[in-house]
Parts: structure tokens; sequence; C-alpha cells
């Protein structure tokens, strides 16, 4: 009788585990984190191996840690079209030294940026030290200067790091100003997507990416998005002979028009559209609009690594009309469009505007 019972329970188990194979999990018990959609459309793919233009990519970092990683990474960046990276290696010192050492086999390929000494920020005499790196970084071959990053509390990419102390301090104006005398332009971070500000919770349309990287606004002092936005616009409005690429989109992809008036009324600053594809592509002609109006601002940029198949994403988005597609690469659960930009706003992306940006022959 128990064994009877027993068979029963067996087959009935049974039951279950083939329910919930044929008609999929129930959603009040699937988790969010493991929630994998697949587009079913019989629809258009496009793939796209190689840059319809030439690339230069303004931002990347230091990726490779052998020689024959620089190698491999030279090799994809031949078959993708990639002629020039530039690593943003928010470095100074012997640790920029090195850098610079590590990828001297190819000096037409890649260009090091170095960050700022913040070291004795506090005191009266900072920034005549921070020139004096500045300017022997600028000997060793810096073309310009970042990331340097603020998400609110300062200045932190480089280190040490600068808390307290943001783009538009009096104290960085004296660097700022060398750097418009090296022409070295300034790549700058401030704040991160708006959904990273947001309550993290079932509203919230980008939770699970928001989720890793959410801001702490309850922290004492922390500048909000709107803030940091500000203290960009100061920066580049008081420093009008320096040149400033606000990264991925300035953040503002949740709202474009603030970026747009800010490059509408501020000729020394430019955009790069690196590492933002994913919060862009979701609101294809809007954006590709935006691209039409600010196509000598805007410079083509990555900041995911050193993949074949991450250029070939960033090409498919750029290039394409495709509709309803999930990259592998991003941890947002929405679909992606291609933006179907036309040729001579790619041709303006991929390369022109960086050579007139980093003053390339």
């Amino acid at each position: 009788m128990k064994m009877f019972i027993r068979q029963i329970q067996l087959v009935g188990f049974l039951f279950i585990f083939m329910g919930f194979g044929a008609y999929g999990q129930n959603p009040d018990s699937l988790l969010l984190k493991d929630y994998d959609p697949k587009s079913v459309y019989n629809i258009p793919e496009t793939h796209i191996t190689r840059a319809a233009y030439t690339v230069i990519d303004v931002h990347s970092h230091d990726y490779a840690t052998t020689e024959e990683e620089i190698d491999q990474w030279v090799r994809t960046m031949d078959s993708a079209g990639i002629e020039k990276s530039i690593i943003l290696s928010t470095a100074t010192g012997a640790e920029f030294d090195s850098i610079v050492e590590k990828y001297s086999a190819y000096p037409d390929r890649f260009e090091i940026w170095c960050g700022i000494d913040y070291s004795g920020y506090k005191t009266d005499n900072w920034p005549a030290g921070a020139i004096e790196e500045l300017e022997r970084c600028h000997a060793m071959g810096a073309e310009g200067v970042g990331e340097l990053g603020d998400k609110g509390l300062g200045l932190f990419y480089c280190d040490p790091p600068a808390y307290g102390m943001h783009l538009d301090d009096e104290r960085m104006k004296p660097i700022l100003r060398k750097c418009a005398e090296f022409d070295m332009p300034v790549n700058i971070h401030v704040a991160d997507p708006y959904w990273m500000y947001l309550p993290m919770d079932a509203k919230n349309d980008g939770l699970m990416n928001a989720w890793e990287w959410k801001i702490d606004t309850t922290k004492e002092n922390i500048l909000l998005h709107h803030e940091l936005i500000q203290t960009l616009e100061n920066a580049v409005r008081e420093n009008p002979n320096t040149t400033f690429i606000a990264c991925h989109f300035a953040n503002c992809s949740h709202d474009l028009k603030i970026l747009g008036g800010l490059l509408k009324r501020y000729p020394n600053l430019y955009a790069d559209i690196s590492a933002r594809y994913a919060e862009t592509a979701t609101i294809p002609r809007f954006t590709q609009t935006f691209y039409r109006k600010y196509q000598d601002r805007l410079v083509y940029g990555t900041d995911m690594g050193r993949g074949r198949g991450m250029y070939e994403t960033t090409f498919r988005i750029l290039e394409s009309a495709d509709e309803h597609f999930y990259p592998d690469r991003f941890s947002y659960h929405w679909p992606l469009y291609g933006l179907d930009l036309p040729r001579h706003v790619l041709r303006k992306v991929y390369r022109s505007n960086a050579i007139k940006v980093l003053d390339l022959d």
C-alpha cells in the first residue's frame, strides 16, 4: 500500500513538472532577474561586421592586460574598421606612464589620456602641483584628460578622489585653462542615467540596470542629477576656450532636450554616445532626430570592452533599421531598435567630428 501511494505521488510530481514545461513558468513566481525575453518576430535582422566609415572610438579604457591581448584588440579593430581608440586612463604618475608604455607598440592606434592629480586638493597651492603633473603627462603624450567623473559627491574617478570638489569649483579653473592652452579636451562623466535616481520599485522601467547602478540620494551633501548637469554647464560656460566632451550623452538619455540645450548654447561642448546605446535605441525616431539636429557635436564611443560582438552591436544600432531585438550585453528588459542614421550623419559621428575635436590630421 505504501509503495502504491509513493507511485501515485511520483506520478503527480511528474504531471506538475510536465505542466510547467508545457505551459511555462508561473509569472507569479518568475523573478525579474530571470526574465530573459527573446523576440519571436519574423522580421529582418542585419549583421554588420564593419562600420560604414572608418571609426575613431573616443571612449575606451585600459581593457588589455597583456601584449597578446593588445595585439588581438588591434586585429579586432582592423576587422571592425576602428582606426584609433582613445584610452581614458584616469591615471597620473607612474600608473599613467605604465599604461603609455603598455600600448607603445601601436602609437597610431591608441591615444592615452591622463587624469588629474587630486593629491592635496584641499590645500591652497594644490592647482600648481596638479598643473605640473598635467604638463608632465602632456609631454609623455597625453592629448586629452579623462575620464573625469562626478556622481554627486565630487570628482572621484582619479586616485586619490576629490570628494566635495566638483567640475565648476574655483580650484579647477587654472587646470581647465591649462587644458585649453595645451589643446587637451576634457572628457567628463556627470551624474548617471535618470533611472538610477528613481525609486527601485515596479514603476521603474529600467529597474534591473538601475538597481545595479542605483544612486543613494540620501547621502549627505550629494548633488542630484539636475545639480550635476548645472556643474557641467557652469564649467563649460566659464571656460570657453576649453573643449569638453560630456560622455554618455551627459547622462541625459531620458531627456535629450537637456543636452540639446547645452549643445546649442556652448560651442565648446561635445557629447560622446558611449555606453548609452540601450538607453537611446528604445526611442529610435526621437533619437534619430536628435542625431540629425546635433550631428556636428556627437562623437562615437564604446566604453564596453574590446570584443568584436560589442562593436557589431553598436554598428547595428546606429546603421540598421532593425526592430525589436535584445542584444545580450544590456541588462535592461526592453527591446532595442536601429536608428537607421543617414550616411552623412554616420560619417560625422564615426570620424569627422572626432578629427575636429582631437585636432587630428
